[in-house]
C-alpha cells in the first residue's frame, strides 16, 4: 500500500471490465478523470459468471480489510445470459439464480461499510451479426434484454443505483459498426457510453462523501513555487480538476 489513501473505487465483473483498461475503456477513462482523486481498481475476470463471482466474493471484498471502497461497480449477466450448451457445461446461469446471485453480492457490498457506495452495470446489448462471424451466436440480443431487465428490476428492489446499459446502448445510431469490438466487447466508442452513465448517477445521488470526480479534493494540490510559470511570470497550480492541463481525454468526452 502507498500512501496518502485515496478513495477506492473498485471494478469487479467479468470480462467487460478486465478489458476496460484497453483501447481507451471505461476503466481508464475513469483512471484518468480521477487521477490524484480515487485509485481504480480492477477486479476484471474474463469469462465469469454471477456463480463464479460468489465462490472468490469473500476474498475480493473481506469484510476484515482495514480499508473498504468507496464505490463498487459491478458488471455480470452477459455470461449468465448465454443459452444454455446441451453438454450441461458453460456460462450459463438461470435468470433465478442470476438474480439471487446478484442480490447476495449486493447485500455483500452493503455489509463492508456505511459509506461503501453501489453501482450495478445492467448487460449490454450485443451485434449478433457479427458474434455469428466468430461462431459465437449462441448469446443473443434478447436474452441480454431479459438479464438487463432482471437486474434493473433488481436494483429497484434494493434501492441500488444502476446502469441501463442495454437501453443506452441501443439508442445509439449505427451502435453494431461503432460500440463493439467483436459483437460482444466495447470499443471506444461503446465506452464513453458507460463512463457518461456511470458519471450520471455519481452527479445525480446525494451521497456524502461526494464521489462527483469535479468536486473531490486533489492530492498535494497546494500550491507551490515549483509549478509552471506563466507567461505573466507566475506559477500555474495545474492540480485542480478544472486545469486545462490536465488532458484532452476529458475534452474528448466533454464531461
Amino acid at each position: 500500500m502507498v500512501g496518502p489513501a485515496r478513495p477506492q473505487f473498485v471494478l469487479f465483473g467479468s470480462s467487460i471490465v478486465q478489458m476496460s483498461y484497453g483501447n481507451n475503456g471505461w476503466g481508464a477513462v475513469l483512471a484518468d478523470l480521477y487521477a490524484r482523486k480515487a485509485d481504480i481498481l480492477l477486479r476484471g475476470y474474463s469469462g465469469w459468471n454471477s456463480r463464479r463471482a460468489l465462490q472468490v466474493l469473500d476474498q475480493v471484498f473481506p469484510k476484515e480489510a482495514a480499508i473498504q471502497p468507496s464505490l463498487v461497480i459491478v458488471y455480470f449477466g452477459g455470461n449468465d445470459s448465454i443459452h444454455p450448451h446441451p453438454t450441461g457445461l458453460g456460462p450459463h446461469v438461470p435468470l433465478p439464480e442470476y438474480i439471487d446471485n446478484m442480490r447476495k453480492i449486493a447485500l455483500h457490498l452493503k455489509s463492508l461499510s456505511d459509506t461503501t457506495r453501489i453501482i450495478f452495470l445492467s448487460p449490454p446489448p450485443v451485434n449478433e451479426d457479427q458474434m455469428r462471424k466468430d461462431l459465437r451466436a449462441r448469446r443473443t440480443n434478447d436474452r441480454c434484454r431479459i438479464y438487463s431487465e432482471a437486474c434493473l428490476e433488481l436494483c429497484r428492489e434494493m434501492n441500488i443505483k444502476a446502469v441501463d446499459l442495454w437501453t443506452a446502448i441501443q439508442k445509439v445510431d449505427d451502435r453494431k459498426n461503432i460500440c463493439f469490438t467483436d459483437g460482444i466487447h466495447l470499443s471506444s466508442e461503446g465506452s464513453k457510453i458507460v463512463v457518461k452513465e456511470i458519471l450520471k448517477v455519481i452527479e445525480e445521488v446525494d451521497w456524502e462523501p461526494n464521489l462527483n470526480w469535479k468536486i473531490m479534493p486533489s492530492e498535494f494540490s497546494e500550491d507551490s513555487p515549483y509549478d509552471p510559470v506563466s507567461p505573466a511570470g507566475v506559477n500555474l497550480n495545474i492540480s485542480n480538476s478544472n486545469s486545462t492541463f490536465h488532458g484532452t481525454m476529458m475534452n474528448s468526452f466533454d464531461f
